[in-house]
């Protein structure tokens, strides 16, 4: 299957709107890596071949581990990730998958342990952007591969 059409070109005005919400995550309260690592467990759930190049390589620069990146599709299983990141990632599939149209209270209740107020608003923001980016990138068939790390970067500032 091919590309059907390059919403980062063709769709400029609209692209625009989502930099802004990038840019507002880029200044949230959630650290730059803990949103590169619900970035990529999120794309792996929705299958986005486009955002998974982007966001290996970015927590790869970043100074992310390959035995973390394989194995984080079994993170609740996986010893070497922290609290907060757990809570995060549980947090982010939930709220990616809305099972029941719920969040259960128990991953809520997680989540409060981990995050002030501001940080889980900031957390469910950075999910709903990823989400958002992966749905573009999946219905438009964005090809991946061909990614540089920071590529974005800028027009997201």
């Amino acid at each position: 299957m091919g590309p059907r059409i390059n919403f980062y070109e063709k769709g400029q005005r609209a692209f625009k709107t989502l930099y802004g919400f990038t840019a507002y995550l880029t200044r949230s309260s959630i650290e730059q890596h803990l949103r590169e690592l619900i970035e990529f467990r999120i794309s792996q759930i929705n299958g986005c071949a486009y955002c998974l190049d982007m966001h290996s390589k970015d927590l790869r620069a970043g100074g992310e581990t390959e035995q973390r990146l394989y194995m984080i599709s079994a993170w609740r299983e996986a010893p070497m990730y922290t609290d907060r990141e757990r809570a995060a990632l549980a947090w982010a599939e939930a709220v990616t998958k809305l099972t029941n149209q719920d969040v259960p209270d128990e991953v809520y209740e997680q989540a409060r342990q981990q995050f002030t107020d501001e940080e889980l608003v900031d957390l469910t923001m950075t999910t709903l952007a990823i989400n958002c980016y992966n749905r573009i990138n999946v219905a438009f068939r964005t090809p991946a591969g061909n990614y540089q790390v920071g590529q974005h970067a800028a027009a997201s500032n």
